[in-house]
């Protein structure tokens, strides 16, 4: 681990970097924020409000974005990754995190002040030893970060590396001597995901116009595309290097690249150094915006940093914007950190595919399904247990708006909306999926006749997705459905119970090392002992995984409750 001393050299040489590459730190400042957060970036005080009467604290130039545009442009990398992304093998979130693996071992890269000051490792899932990714068992994270890893591992042996070696090669070697490793593949693999923002670019910065007809239609896999670095070796070396402006000339539009037009502006997924060291908050009164003109910020073609509080006040603050409204989840999977009592977050329920497929019936199941464009998976976000039978009477606004919203349609008239409709939580769509993988022979038979009803009228018609699914209720009801969505949800509390306990005993596993200071204690049990010594990243875990009993209980409860009632009515 680097010293103070060492820390703060290389924050020096990185605002040293951000100022001779026109950024502009406006009543704000980067420094380090405690040891498990690293650096972000905080408001500086000083004497008056003027300089930030228009709430701006960070102005950067787009041309140091790092974006798939600069990557095709780089003189190295740029001529071997247009023809990959011509013939489909990558995409353009890949031509981002193999510039930033090359540019971490490139010998004297002109990005070495920028990628000196990102984390050498991560507290994601991808980056757990096997004790700490233990923690994660009966959890969607428990597979999809071991697929995850497995996929990562197969993209590296076969694209990645022997093409940087070859670059590295061609350059004059990495910087260390070494070859590439996994590792450095997985580290700017985790750099991209953790400070990756959707920026919307002006269309005629992406696309500037040009002698050339900038929608032609004409093979450019052999355009060479120029470089973005500068080739002064004598100067790339030391922190004083300018990141070159990505060149606006002799650019034509590719069939991929035109995929991400929308409108005037064209959203691609980039890295904004400086901005992407503004930590996550829920509660945040600043963003971030493109100036084209230049009409708020004083920069054309730039990114800013804006504060809504124009007057910030004398005391230093940390600067924080919002990843999004993200559950446990996503957040530990892609950033690396939990929100307890996160207010965002969600369960994910899914029927599996094999399951329908040796299903009774499964063709006519299948068909009916592809009808009806249906989802064999859904969300359910901790917010709806506010609005169910469970949760008291507290919400009249979103009974009026379920009530509403349910899709139950009887041709025949005798099949009447239910009595549990005004607190049904559930996702109709996947009520919808449930009820026709429950369907039973018989229902199956009145559902096509239902149907051929429509046909037989006219023709030329085909059935919707509604009147598919109008057809499944009025056949089947909902007591089949919900049948299927208590054993799912049943099933899915079992699969995170059966490694680590119950959802109480997280509870007072965490309460217990909360409150203790001894790791020592000769009292506590071998269980208990382990904990103690368990560092942030299973920390993290139990803390996700506790979260996400409470919600599998709280859900199975309401589908419980669901089933009950409609028993009743179906009485």
């Amino acid at each position: 681990m680097a010293s103070a001393a060492e820390e703060d050299v290389k924050l020096d040489r990185f605002l040293h970097w951000l100022q001779i590459n026109g950024v502009q730190l406006r009543r704000c400042s980067i420094k380090r924020c405690g040891s498990s957060k690293g650096y972000g970036v905080f408001s500086s005080p000083s004497v008056g409000d003027e300089s930030n009467s228009d709430g701006v604290l960070m102005v950067v130039p787009l041309d140091l974005a790092i974006t798939p545009m600069r990557v095709l442009q780089d003189g190295m990398l740029g001529p071997r990754c247009a023809e990959m992304f011509k013939e489909g093998d990558v995409d353009d979130r890949f031509l981002v995190i193999l510039f930033l693996t090359v540019e971490r071992l490139r010998r004297n890269s002109p990005w070495k002040s920028y990628i000196d000051m990102l984390p050498r490792t991560f507290t994601s899932p991808l980056w757990f030893s096997e004790d700490e990714l233990s923690e994660l068992k009966g959890t969607s994270l428990y597979k999809a970060t071991i697929l995850q890893k497995k996929k990562l591992q197969a993209l590296f042996d076969d694209k990645v590396k022997s093409l940087v070696q070859e670059i590295l090669h061609d350059d004059g070697g990495s910087e260390s001597g070494q070859g590439i490793q996994f590792e450095d593949f997985l580290w700017a693999n985790s750099v991209f995901w953790t400070r990756a923002l959707n920026i919307p670019f002006p269309h005629t910065y992406v696309f500037p116009s040009s002698d050339g007809d900038a929608n032609s239609s004409s093979d450019t896999s052999n355009q060479k595309v120029p470089s973005s670095h500068t080739n002064d070796k004598t100067s790339i070396g030391s922190m004083d290097v300018k990141i070159k402006p990505i060149p606006a000339e002799g650019r034509e539009m590719s069939n991929e690249e035109s995929s991400w037009l929308n409108g005037e502006t064209v959203w691609v997924e980039g890295l904004i150094p400086g901005i992407d060291f503004c930590n996550h908050g829920l509660e945040v009164s600043t963003t971030w915006e493109v100036d084209e003109s230049g009409c708020v910020s004083g920069v054309p073609l730039s990114m800013y940093l804006v504060s809504e509080i124009q007057k910030l006040g004398d005391m230093e603050k940390e600067i924080c914007i919002s990843y999004g409204n993200k559950g446990n989840e996503e957040l530990l999977y892609l950033y690396g950190f939990i929100l307890q009592n996160n207010p965002d977050d969600y369960l994910m329920v899914h029927y599996p595919l094999d399951a329908l497929q040796n299903a009774p019936f499964s063709d006519v199941k299948a068909q009916l399904l592809e009808m009806q464009k249906a989802d064999l998976r859904c969300l359910l976000p901790r917010n709806l247990l506010g609005h169910g039978f469970t949760a008291g009477e507290d919400s009249k606004k979103l009974e009026e708006k379920v009530s509403v919203n349910y899709s139950g349609y009887s041709w025949s008239g005798q099949r009447k909306a239910p009595s549990y409709s005004c607190k049904l939580i559930f996702p109709e769509d996947f009520l919808a999926s449930l009820r026709t993988i429950s369907l039973q022979e018989h229902e199956i038979s009145k559902v096509s006749a239902l149907l051929n009803e429509l046909t037989d009228s006219d023709e030329e018609r085909q059935p919707s997705s509604d009147d598919v699914k109008a057809a499944v209720w009025e056949a089947a009801g909902d007591l089949g459905a919900f049948q299927l969505l208590v054993d799912l949800l049943y099933h899915r509390l079992m699969e995170l119970e059966e490694s680590s306990g119950t959802e109480e005993s997280d509870l007072r596993l965490l309460e217990r090392l909360s409150q203790s200071e001894d790791f020592e204690d000769p009292s506590c049990s071998g269980l208990e002992q382990h904990y103690k010594k368990m560092n942030m990243n299973a920390w993290s875990s139990i803390i996700y995984r506790r979260g996400q009993k409470f919600l599998a209980a709280r859900f199975l409860k309401e589908a419980e409750y669901l089933l009950e009632m409609c028993s009743k009515d179906a009485s």
